[in-house]
């Protein structure tokens, strides 16, 4: 069972940093067990004992893993000046000090987004080493044609010279075509088409893996998702 300071617990567990926890912990704003605990070197067992701060039980959880379905107009970042980020959209109960997103999405490109504490699975999960398809619809100001899905399965050349790995380019409809990818260039998707001639309207993805955007999920709204399941999904299931 682990064991951890009371400070160390709440920095881990909350977005406080180590010093605000102590300033909370100092103030009579933690009890464990129901006992007001003044001590930030308290040792805690984390998986015994009832941690509340100013009223609000904080479970512990090694690391937290959640889908959300990212609208247009937040950024995939920490903090921007100009521009909300998913994690300023995400509720306080799910906010952690290491809370970064897998991989990014373009401020205007909506859709399956995860996102974790957890770094290890992060880098496993975005590497190409691990061919985790990427499944995107996007919408086109022109139609795609036979030559553009045979230049997407050969692999496209960016205009700054960058190879792409071979891409899955399929048509929908008359401008609406579904892209897979198994890597994360800058803009990749947008450039590819560029090469093409091709402007993109609009663009969602709806698959990383075999995790599918969950189909009830609104925009901007978060789910708390289990690693097994997930892992499963992404990580392992080309392995299977």
């Amino acid at each position: 069972m682990p064991k951890l300071r009371l400070d160390r617990f709440l920095s881990n567990q909350t977005p406080l940093s180590r010093t605000d926890a102590i300033r909370e912990i100092k103030r009579g704003n933690v009890t464990v067990d129901g006992v007001i605990q003044k001590q930030p070197s308290f040792c805690l067992e984390t998986e015994k004992q009832t941690v509340m701060l100013s009223g609000v039980e904080i479970a512990y959880k090694e690391h937290i893993y959640l889908i959300m379905n990212k609208p247009k107009g937040v950024v995939c970042a920490a903090r921007d000046k100009l521009s909300k980020t998913v994690l300023d959209i995400i509720p306080e109960k799910y906010r952690r000090k290491d809370l970064s997103t897998v991989g990014r999405l373009d401020k205007d490109t909506t859709g399956l987004l995860i996102l974790t504490d957890d770094g290890d699975f992060a880098h496993k999960c975005i590497s190409p080493k691990k061919m985790v398809p990427k499944k995107y619809i996007v919408t086109l100001d022109n139609s795609i044609t036979d030559d553009d899905i045979a230049a997407f399965s050969d692999g496209i050349t960016l205009a700054d010279g960058t190879r792409c790995m071979p891409a899955t380019l399929k048509r929908l409809n008359d401008r609406q075509a579904e892209v897979t990818i198994f890597e994360g260039k800058y803009h990749q998707i947008k450039r590819m088409f560029g090469v093409r001639n091709l402007g993109v309207n609009a663009l969602s993805r709806v698959s990383i893996g075999l995790l599918n955007l969950p189909e009830k999920l609104p925009l901007g709204e978060v789910i708390e998702v289990n690693f097994d399941e997930l892992a499963e999904k992404t990580i392992n299931f080309s392995q299977n």
